[in-house]
């Protein structure tokens, strides 16, 4: 059985759903990957979106959405994306804390930076 993975973040619009969604496009054979937050956005970020599908060819639109920790299957893996402020409360502790600065209004540069990030950090979790 595959092991669950949450990436959490407060309103699961950017971080969490890039993570979800290279999580799947590089890791899905080993485990289900799932994002959430304590709150939600009525849109994924939009740049965020496109530099997705501009980098690896990923629509999040078309399988992802802002949902609530509620909204997922109990993780065997929570992995909190950079609590700037405060880690939202999940009803447990996180596994590990990425400490990703949330690129959101920043230039494409620093989307591009976070994106690898994840990506680096998503192949280390399948060693």
């Amino acid at each position: 059985m595959k092991q669950k993975v949450a990436f959490i973040c407060v309103h699961n619009s950017c971080r969490s759903q890039i993570a979800e969604a290279l999580g799947k496009h590089l890791a899905a054979e080993k485990f289900d990957f799932y994002s959430a937050g304590t709150e939600t956005k009525p849109q994924i970020n939009q740049d965020a979106v496109r530099l997705m599908k501009q980098l690896y060819g990923i629509d999040m639109e078309e399988t992802q959405y802002s949902k609530t920790i509620e909204a997922i299957p109990a993780p065997d893996l929570a992995i909190s994306m950079g609590c700037e402020v405060g880690c939202p409360w999940i009803g447990r502790a996180f596994d590990d804390n990425w400490g990703l600065p949330d690129p959101t209004g920043q230039p494409d540069s620093v989307f591009i930076e976070v994106i690898q990030e994840i990506e680096k950090k998503i192949k280390q979790l399948m060693e």
